[in-house]
Formats: C-alpha cells, structure tokens, sequence
C-alpha cells in the first residue's frame, strides 16, 4: 500500500516540477499560511492570470484550497494537507 501513495506522491511532484509557474507557486506558498493571486503575483514578478491558472491546477489536484469560493475577486488559498506533503516532498529534493 505504501509503495502506491509513493508512486501517486513521485507523480504529483513530477506534475508540479513540469510547469515552471506551478513550482513558483507552491514555492511562494511556503512562506505564507493564506495567499491571493495578487500577492503571488507582486512576489514573484508574474501576471496574476498566470499565477490565477496555476491556483486553479492545484486546486484541480487538491493541492490548495480556496477559502473564499464565494468571491470572484481576492479570493484567498491555504495548503491541503497533500498540498504541504507535495511541498515537504518538493523542499527537499527540488527547492
């Protein structure tokens, strides 16, 4: 059983690491508990759309979650728990 959420965690590190804005990302997500597009973007010196595409790739893999569902704008996101594992898993091998 173990070796199986080992490959499916190899696998989502894998997805993350192929697309350079989704391990921007989940790097910037590091340093904060709740992040929204905007902040991402001013950090990281990237649009918000692009930053806004790689929220809603994670999110699709449920790797973050948004707090505020309800907004349309300055929405808010945290880690899942597999979103902190794929980033522990990400830290140490890649970061």
């Amino acid at each position: 059983m173990k070796k199986k959420s080992e490959n499916s965690m190899n696998e989502l590190v894998k997805w993350v690491i192929s697309v350079d804005r989704r391990l921007v990302l989940m790097e910037t997500m590091k340093g904060h508990t709740v992040a929204k597009a905007s902040d991402i973007a001013h950090e990281t010196s990237r649009s918000t759309q692009n930053i806004s595409r790689a929220l809603k790739e994670l999110a699709d893999k449920d790797l973050i979650e948004c707090l505020t569902p309800e907004k349309t704008t300055w929405k808010k996101y945290v880690l899942t728990g597999k979103g902190k594992d794929v980033l522990k898993e990400l830290d140490e091998k890649y970061l």
